[in-house]
């Protein structure tokens, strides 16, 4: 059984960054985003007082694979106008974490009562923008045609720190057949805004992982005879670095549960 399992996606599937951001806000979905608005980027959030926001822009630079930066707002502005015009962040993700001193406090569906003037947003690239891309190459993705979120391992590759911030490495996990994890790696190398190529492939123990049917966060996927397990760099890793680093406030996403932007997948490919 997961530490932290995801809620469900709802029936409801909207098919534009907008919309996604639209049904969250009025409360229709609060479930994981995988397969929702085809197409457009997707993101996870660090939230955190101004003050340390400097230190963990420096983290996200000399930790580019699990933290790819997309776009940072000013001191108390909610807007991320690079990433869509009409965009809240604090009601636009179906749910969020709270964490005080290291401690989980809340894991609300709006954080508009948790805002503060001092708070800077950080929206970091997310491995659901090149899933597609392997969708679309005749890869299946296990955790998606289940309705599962994808399961996520804690680590023993070490971060780079920056300030305060340190702490191991979160990969996301997808079983895949070898001759599709060769295609894989072509695919997301092509993607290094969000995550880019996998970080491991096989041998969980090597990374730290004890048992795969026993994530951290998301939901367990066992491996068939002929499959192999590949590891990317994950964008929760702020989660497991603020357990770690215990700032005085943060806010994060709840794993598996993104914004949903209105840039396209297809901007960040380089090939």
């Amino acid at each position: 059984m997961s530490v932290l399992a995801t809620p469900r996606r709802s029936s409801l599937v909207p098919r534009t960054g907008r919309d996604a951001r639209l049904a969250a806000r009025g409360g229709e979905l609060n479930g994981q985003t995988a397969g929702v608005a085809p197409g457009y980027v997707q993101g996870n959030l660090a939230i955190l007082p101004d003050r340390l926001a400097g230190d963990f822009l420096r983290f996200c630079q000399l930790n580019p694979k699990p933290c790819p930066l997309l776009a940072a707002s000013a001191p108390g502005d909610h807007r991320l106008p690079t990433l869509a015009e009409d965009l809240d962040i604090r009601t636009d993700l179906p749910r969020y974490r709270v964490f005080r001193n290291g401690e989980l406090i809340d894991e609300p569906t709006d954080i508009r009562a948790h805002w503060r003037d001092d708070l800077v947003a950080f929206v970091l690239g997310c491995s659901f923008s090149f899933e597609e891309a392997l969708v679309e190459d005749g890869i299946e993705l296990r955790h998606i045609a289940l309705n599962l979120t994808v399961p996520m391992y804690r680590t023993s590759i070490a971060t780079v720190p920056a300030g305060p911030f340190h702490g191991p490495m979160v990969v996301s996990m997808r079983p895949l057949k070898p001759a599709d994890a060769i295609r894989a790696i072509q695919i997301t190398t092509r993607f290094p805004a969000v995550h880019g190529a996998p970080v491991h492939i096989g041998k969980p123990e090597l990374i730290g992982i004890a048992d795969l049917m026993k994530p951290d966060y998301g939901d367990p996927l066992p491996l068939r005879p002929d499959e192999i397990p590949v590891f990317w760099a994950c964008g929760v890793t702020p989660q497991s670095v603020v357990a770690t680093a215990k700032p005085e406030f943060c806010i994060t996403h709840y794993p598996g549960c993104m914004l949903v932007t209105d840039r396209r997948n297809t901007e960040f490919a380089i090939l």
